[in-house]
């Protein structure tokens, strides 16, 4: 039996509970699997017995156990990994794009997690056993700083930081087209797109979720612009999503963008997570982080000034 605890993200306003333990268990298990667990008692829900169709919000901690599948075990890897600070409780990590944060669907080996694992380091569960450590995600084609927690009460001090928008991450981008504006924000509710199930969208029904986004131009190029941004909210592929559809999207973007041409196929996602400002879980110090823009990145840059 495998014992977990884990602290529902901001990403959730309010979903069943057995839903939400398929997803982020990386549904590992089925559903009838964790409705047992959930029938025998196995499941509590801060503190308290859970029925599967209980609803969960941010915040709330859910925990219990189940059984371990020899199939979705993690395995060590020795994967070379950037670390830009490291102690008891967390670690922060420059993650290269195209590398996976944690094993799922299609990606079983070589991800983030993995190379976490094959340093020896010691890792918080209350991600989930396919997501030790994690606190945050960041997309396989972006780049740049992400936190990781040692242990439990760091990743719930942490993760409560995210929930309360105490926590500040800054992104760097580059757009295609050249900005209206010299600042501004995006608010606009995010949810699954209704026709593609892999992509995100802008939706204004009862299953977009509230999603806020602030720009700044840094620089201008004749056919793109570089962009700072700042996330109030952590929806997935947020802020890809918001400028493609302010009719800017990230160049490089395989999902959102304009499709690849003979000059810019195989560019890079330029989209690089470059600053992260929290206060540290045990000694309350403000801990700032940042992150110089990679060398594809920069390459993409001088391409624009052409």
């Amino acid at each position: 039996m495998k014992n977990f605890e884990i602290v529902v993200p901001s990403l959730y306003l309010s979903i069943r509970a057995d839903t939400f333990l398929a997803e982020a268990l990386g549904r590992q298990f089925s559903r009838s699997q964790i409705k047992a667990a959930f029938q025998n008692g196995k499941i509590r829900l801060n503190g308290k017995p859970c029925k599967p169709g209980e609803r969960v919000k941010e915040g709330d901690q859910i925990a219990g156990e189940l059984p371990v599948s020899h199939e979705h075990s993690l395995v060590a890897e020795n994967i070379s990994l950037s670390i830009v600070y490291e102690d008891e409780s967390l670690l922060v990590v420059d993650k290269a794009a195209g590398m996976v944060v944690h094993p799922g669907a299609g990606n079983k080996k070589g991800t983030l997690v993995q190379a976490l694992l094959g340093r020896g380091a010691e890792l918080s569960t209350s991600g989930g056993p396919l997501r030790p450590g994690i606190v945050h995600r960041l997309d396989k084609d972006s780049s740049g700083l992400l936190l990781i927690a040692k242990n439990n009460p760091s990743h719930r001090a942490l993760q409560l930081q995210f929930s309360t928008r105490t926590l500040a991450k800054t992104y760097t981008a580059l757009v295609s087209g050249r900005m209206e504006f010299e600042e501004g924000h995006v608010e606009l509710p995010i949810g699954r797109d209704p026709k593609q199930r892999k992509k995100m969208a802008v939706r204004g029904d009862s299953l977009g979720k509230e999603a806020l986004t602030h720009y700044k131009v840094l620089r201008r190029f004749p056919a793109a612009t570089l962009l700072e941004l700042k996330i109030v909210t952590g929806r997935t592929h947020q802020i890809r999503v918001h400028l493609a559809h302010l009719g800017h999207p990230v160049i490089g973007d395989p999902i959102y963008g304009r499709k690849p041409t003979e000059t810019t196929a195989g560019r890079r996602l330029a989209l690089h997570a470059s600053k992260i400002e929290f206060l540290h879980p045990e000694s309350g110090k403000m801990m700032v982080f940042e992150s110089p823009l990679p060398e594809a990145f920069q390459e993409m840059i001088r391409r624009a000034l052409r």
